[in-house]
């Protein structure tokens, strides 16, 4: 009987023991807000805007608040105003690397807008005001903080987990991801990685869903180079290179390009009904199961432009140049698309498509071909990675995910076409601050505080998760 309890008693002591070995150190939350709010401001009040040109003061603080907690860092540049830092924290090499990525730069202010200084960081009413509030600093000192976290509290870790501060993003990859990606690879190169390109979304103050990109449209562009007669406004003439040119883009604008579902955007609407009124939900439905779809559309395309974008190739005429007096017909007019391309458009059949629909010979389409972004197919649904993500998205905000498809571009493309499969994420925010020009590239710039140190939680959860060692 005795040697029963104490087998008993043993049992219980070493699945103590085993229980109390599994469970990862914690940060303890409340008393790090301090500090991210510190090194937050403290980054935010670097001018590193595009005007600039110059993140090489954000990427000096980095690597000081790094360099004395002894974490190994290195920095890359082409251009030694514009650098790249890589912090890496060592695993014990089980598994592939994880990176986490944010960019240093930030776009362009009209300092004239802005209530409060947009290099100032302010804290007003539970918010913190500048440039980079949202893209992409927010990223920069969660990434911070979670390296921080894991170098004190000594966590054993599966995988490297590394840190890329990245410059160039808003403006000129070629001094950021593309320098990194062609020059030091080897410093980079990982299994997963996490960046901008998601969000939570809350409305009327509570929270809707959270969104997960894991893949992009492509920017793609091109001209419409019309060429005609010229000659004297008194004398109209039926090869008008501004009519021709108008005519086709008339054209264009009246095509719609087939729509056409990945796996991403098949989920995206799938997930959405869960979280919409009947209406929506409907109609979400609609275009996941081709019924009633061209009639989704056609709403889409009138009241949600996004989610009609989202389902294909878009094309969206922004610049018209043509003509200089106004008693002149000019030889030649020329307008700019820009086309947002599906993961897997062959641009080839596209282009010949739309010469198809312009019917014109007058007007030439000429491709562009500088500064290209490379495509590469979604990141999967069912990797580790993302289904930490989704559990730490339940933990943090009590919410659903959603995997998106964004219609702009991130540096993301450049890895994901070397096969890291990787997930955009980002912050709480309120749907209605953009239209009350409180978002992303506004004269308002701001995040909650409270939004902030979430997302420090959020990384946090996702990245101890995915590398600590089992």
């Amino acid at each position: 009987m005795r040697s029963t309890t104490k087998l008993f008693s043993l049992l219980v002591f070493t699945l103590i023991c085993s229980v109390a070995h599994s469970q990862t150190k914690q940060p303890d939350w409340a008393k790090l807000q301090d500090e991210t709010l510190k090194h937050f401001q403290a980054i935010l009040k670097i001018n590193s805007s595009v005007a600039t040109g110059y993140e090489a003061p954000v990427v000096e603080y980095l690597k000081s608040v790094l360099d004395k907690e002894g974490i190994p860092t290195k920095v890359f540049s082409n251009d030694p105003k514009r650098p790249n830092l890589v912090a890496r924290i060592k695993g014990n090499g089980n598994k592939k690397p994880v990176l986490i990525m944010a960019h240093t730069d930030v776009v362009s202010v009209d300092t004239t807008k802005w209530i409060h200084p947009p290099f100032s960081a302010t804290r007003d009413g539970g918010y913190v005001y500048a440039r980079g509030a949202v893209d992409d600093k927010d990223n920069v000192v969660a990434a911070l903080m979670v390296m921080l976290q894991l170098k004190r509290l000594g966590i054993v870790l599966d995988r490297d987990v590394i840190f890329l501060a990245e410059a160039g993003e808003e403006s000129n990859t070629k001094v950021g991801i593309d320098f990194m990606v062609n020059e030091h690879w080897a410093d980079i190169e990982a299994e997963f990685c996490f960046a901008e390109g998601g969000g939570v979304t809350r409305k009327d103050g509570k929270i809707v869903y959270a969104a997960v990109s894991t893949t992009e449209k492509v920017p793609r562009g091109a001209k419409l180079i019309a060429r005609g007669t010229a000659g004297h406004g008194s004398v109209p003439l039926q090869d008008n290179a501004i009519v021709h040119l108008s005519q086709a883009i008339s054209k264009i604008a009246a095509w719609q390009t087939p729509m056409r579902l990945n796996e991403t955007t098949r989920a995206f609407f799938t997930r959405l009904v869960s979280v919409s009124n009947p209406a929506d939900a409907a109609r979400y439905l609609a275009v996941v199961n081709d019924k009633e779809a061209e009639k989704a559309q056609e709403y889409f395309a009138a009241k949600e432009p996004r989610m009609y974008s989202t389902l294909r190739t878009s094309i969206s005429t922004n610049i018209f140049k043509g003509g200089y007096l106004s008693n002149v017909i000019p030889s030649e007019a020329e307008a700019t698309l820009d086309i947002r391309a599906l993961p897997d458009e062959d641009m080839s059949a596209l282009l010949a498509e739309m010469k198809r629909v312009i019917n014109d010979t007058q007007i030439e389409i000429v491709a562009n071909t500088k500064n290209l972004r490379p495509s590469a197919r979604p990141s999967r649904l069912e990797s580790d990675a993302f289904k930490i993500t989704e559990a730490a998205i339940k933990k943090i905000y009590n919410t659903v995910t959603i995997p998106t498809m964004p219609t702009g571009a991130t540096d993301m493309a450049f890895l994901r076409a070397k096969g890291v499969e990787c997930y955009g994420i980002g912050p709480m925010t309120d749907i209605e601050d953009g239209p009350k020009g409180f978002g992303a590239h506004s004269d308002q710039e701001r995040i909650l505080e409270e939004s902030l140190h979430k997302f420090v939680q959020f990384n946090w959860e996702v990245i101890v998760n995915l590398a600590k060692a089992n």
